[in-house]
Order: C-alpha cells, then sequence, then structure tokens
C-alpha cells in the first residue's frame, strides 16, 4: 500500500488503514525520540538501505577556514569514507529518488568495503555485487562496483525507467 508523510502521518495511516507493519528509517526514528515504536530492526544483510541513509553532513565553504576549524571535530572519516563510496555508486548509475537503487558501506580499520543492488520496481529482477578495498580507493571502488552491476545488466532496469520518467531520474 503506497503511504506517504512524515513518520507521525504514516504511522497515523497505519492504524487508521489496518496495515500490520510499515518500514521507517531507523536512523529517523532515533532522531526523533520514537525508536520505540519499532518492533524490528533490520540489518543490511537483510535489507539494504538507501544510499546514504542514517549519514548526517555538515556542509561549509571551502574557503571559510575559521567554520571548517570549528566543524572539524564532527568529522568521523568512516562515515566520510562510506558517503563517498557509496555517493560515487549512485551518481555512476545516475540514479535519483524514484530509481530502485541501494547500498551499504561500511569502514573496518583501512579496509572499505559495500554491497549495492539495483532492482525492478517489482522485484522480478535484481542485480547485487560487493566491492571491498583500502579506504583511500572508495570513490574508485564505488565506481567500479556500479560498473559491474551496469555489464551485469542493471542498466536494462535503468534505461527502462529513464524511458519510462522521459529522461533522467529526479
Amino acid at each position: 500500500v503506497p503511504i506517504r508523510g512524515n513518520v507521525q502521518t504514516r504511522l497515523r495511516k497505519l492504524e487508521e488503514e489496518g496495515m500490520d507493519a510499515t518500514l521507517l528509517a531507523y536512523a529517523g526514528l532515533l532522531r526523533l525520540e520514537m525508536a520505540d515504536v519499532a518492533t524490528e530492526v533490520l540489518d543490511p544483510s537483510v535489507s539494504l538501505p538507501a544510499i546514504g541513509q542514517g549519514i548526517l553532513a555538515v556542509e561549509t565553504k571551502d574557503e571559510d577556514e575559521a567554520t571548517n576549524r570549528r566543524v572539524s571535530a564532527l568529522d568521523d572519516a568512516g562515515a566520510r569514507a562510506a558517503a563517498l563510496m557509496e555517493r560515487a555508486f549512485l551518481r555512476k548509475l545516475q540514479g535519483g529518488c524514484q530509481v530502485p537503487i541501494a547500498g551499504h558501506a561500511t569502514v573496518d580499520g583501512d579496509r572499505i568495503q559495500m554491497r549495492g543492488l539495483v532492482a525492478a520496481l517489482d522485484g522480478s529482477l535484481v542485480y547485487e555485487d560487493e566491492a571491498a578495498g583500502p579506504v583511500g580507493d572508495a570513490v574508485a571502488l564505488g565506481t567500479a562496483l556500479a560498473d559491474r552491476l551496469l555489464a551485469a545488466g542493471a542498466n536494462r532496469i535503468l534505461d527502462a525507467l529513464k524511458a519510462e520518467a522521459g529522461g533522467p531520474q529526479a
């Protein structure tokens, strides 16, 4: 059942329409101090999240040295590397908010790994693969992972979706 709106609206619709369950981003529930409504947290091995799910970012101007110094303490090098790998993967696939692409990167020491996926909207076709290597190669690894999925046939799904929408997805 299509369900849209903010978390509170989605939970209200869940009750009003007699649905058994819905999927919500746990990071969002945590941020809203509503983690208690979750009955299960899905591990990425069960259901890959959207690219960048749960990663928070602060954007600054390169030339604003004072602000950059202040926010540097907030930087998490592992989260940054994961975001770079995931975003490189998404950029290569030319994905947007309507394209069924998922991925999750994790860092362990100086190694990064990512599982990525492209699926048909109805789930009839799923292309999935993994990549791993040095953290410093995060962008190249994300791009290479996308290239492998495209070569395996994921481009057919993406091309069909673009053709339906009349061009690249936004």
